[in-house]
């Protein structure tokens, strides 16, 4: 709805740059105190989050190349004002932060799924701030609707992004925003009570998967056709990696929960005597 925050002379600050820095800033202090809490070293998690932040931004131009056609079939847009400041696509910088992060966490020595559950709450907390500049700037819009909450973008909006302006729109990107804050809290609030590590960021890879499926549904923003897919299965792309990392994630939660349970069983079937020992 404001594309454009202010402006000091000539030079113009975006509401989508300034959420997208509030996002990562959010996420990496969230982070970084859980794993504090978590009894990981603060400096290591530090410089990983700066990493796989880089790393998230790469990827996410990345995937937007594969999805988008105007930038396969004009390679010089590569180089446009619009494709830096553009978010590109989530799944992207998320799987790419993931591998990243991955290769980072062996090298240095850390935990994995501890690590993984310390991001989970301040990646989901991200998304709200990322989809609130998403609303910000027209981009990622819904189809027409006749709700009472349909919104219609400013002529500006139109400008930036292409949104259509004559018309009542679904606020996809609320929806996402608004279902990634409750996540985060829930998350949060979960973080001391899971029971094994890994919990966390199987439950937010789940969650995000499902919310944004759903979305998709009600999502009318031009994205390609990659390989043809979408016609074929009447799915968008981003619908077909959420089927991928929920399946993963839910099979995931079942292995280690069952191997936690195992575990517990384990223990508690020493006896006291070999115990004291």
């Amino acid at each position: 709805m404001y594309p454009v925050l202010f402006r000091i002379g000539s030079f113009e600050i975006n509401t989508y740059g300034v959420f997208l820095a509030l996002a990562f800033l959010s996420a990496i202090l969230v982070t970084v105190r859980l794993a504090g809490r978590d009894g990981l070293p603060r400096e290591k998690i530090h410089d990983l989050s700066l990493w796989m932040l880089l790393a998230s931004l790469l990827g996410s131009k990345l995937l937007m190349l594969v999805t988008e056609p105007e930038y396969r079939q004009n390679p010089l847009q590569l180089f446009s004002l619009d494709f830096l400041r553009s978010g590109g696509v989530f799944y992207g910088g998320l799987l790419a932060a993931m591998l990243t992060g991955y290769f980072l966490m062996r090298r240095h020595q850390l935990p994995w799924w501890k690590t993984a559950d310390a991001c989970a709450p301040g990646i989901a907390l991200g998304n709200f701030f990322g989809r609130q500049g998403c609303f910000a700037a027209g981009c990622c819009w819904g189809k027409p609707t006749t709700l009472p909450w349909g919104v219609q973008f400013s002529s500006l909006g139109n400008e930036v992004t292409g949104v259509p302006v004559d018309v009542h729109l679904h606020p996809t990107q609320l929806y996402e925003s608004f279902a990634m804050l409750i996540a985060f809290v829930f998350l949060f609030w979960f973080h001391r009570r899971k029971a094994f590590d890994g919990q966390l960021i199987l439950f937010y890879a789940l969650i995000y998967s499902v919310v944004r499926f759903a979305i998709e549904f009600v999502r009318d923003d031009p994205r390609g056709d990659v390989l043809g897919l979408t016609t074929l299965t009447g799915l968008s792309t981003s619908q077909m990696i959420s089927i991928i990392v929920a399946l993963a994630a839910a099979i995931l939660l079942v292995i280690r929960w069952r191997r936690a349970e195992a575990s517990s069983k384990s223990q508690r079937s020493i006896p006291s005597s070999v115990v004291q020992a």
